[in-house]
């Protein structure tokens, strides 16, 4: 379905479209307030027609939060990874040599996203947002804690402790789900890290960076993430805290503790991930 496809679906299953003032209330009427510090994943489509669209989405986020606040969202780049692993879609083997030879290297300021929908790549690109580092899991952030969010962003244990989902922990900040499943929510991979689970395995990843200006295709291993249960793990941690999905717009949304959250998590994987 082409982009003009789905707007039309939009338009057809909104029946009053989104507006900066309306959003703004919704997000204050969920919990939102000034000097929250959060981590965003979204769909547009969800909400239902919007009056200028992403613009209107961040902008109505930056007005309740504040510059006091802090506003994340993960700025992945999967088209800067190790081709043989490629499956959406998978590209014929004897492209492999030339794709690690020739694709550009990671920059912040150059590089879209991918698959993390137009709200995070027109975020990434606002003034005031400063992106992290990493080639394929970076994080851009806007706000008080922005800088220290992004800084230093490690290549191995890109979504651990010292990665930007580990600084959003320490800062005890939250989790906004903006029309998207648990399936989409980043922050249950830092709960990966921090525990031990049937099957924990580590992958050979690839990539294009600059090392001392230079581009080069540079090899680690990484945790091999799983995110298949994360919808069951989102659900049973919402009956544990008998958490009600509510509204903005015409999307489904969470608002959610990303540290109380990542706890739960840490428990429910060591208990339900077995061995094959």
């Amino acid at each position: 379905m082409s982009y003009i496809d789905k707007e039309f679906d939009t338009v057809k299953n909104t029946i009053k479209p989104n507006t900066l003032d309306s959003l703004k209330k919704d997000f204050i009427s969920i919990g939102l307030k000034e000097e929250t510090i959060i981590i965003v994943h979204s769909s547009l489509s969800k909400m239902g027609w919007t009056v200028g669209g992403p613009v209107a989405i961040i902008d109505a986020l930056m007005d309740v939060i504040t510059p006091k606040g802090t506003l994340i969202m993960p700025t992945f780049t999967s088209g800067n990874t190790e081709p043989s692993g490629w499956n959406y879609p998978p590209v014929p083997e004897e492209w492999w040599s030339s794709i690690r030879k020739y694709i550009p290297a990671f920059h912040p300021d150059k590089i879209p996203t991918r698959g993390m929908g137009s709200i995070s790549e027109t975020f990434r690109k606002y003034p005031n947002v400063i992106r992290s580092n990493h080639p394929t899991t970076s994080f851009a952030a806007w706000g008080k804690h922005a800088k220290m969010i992004v800084k230093n962003h490690p290549l191995e244990n890109d979504l651990g402790m010292n990665s930007p989902l580990g600084k959003i922990y320490k800062l005890d900040g939250q989790i906004l789900l903006l029309g998207v499943p648990h399936l989409n929510n980043s922050s249950l991979h830092l709960a990966e890290y921090l525990c031990e689970y049937p099957g924990k395995t580590h992958i050979t990843i690839g990539s294009a960076i600059y090392v001392k200006k230079k581009r080069t295709w540079v090899t680690w291993k990484e945790l091999d993430n799983i995110s298949d249960d994360f919808d069951d793990l989102g659900s049973d941690y919402e009956q544990s805290i008998n958490y009600q999905p509510q509204k903005v717009g015409q999307a489904e949304v969470r608002l959610l503790s990303q540290r109380d959250m990542v706890d739960f998590a840490v428990k429910w994987i060591m208990e339900n991930r077995k061995e094959d």
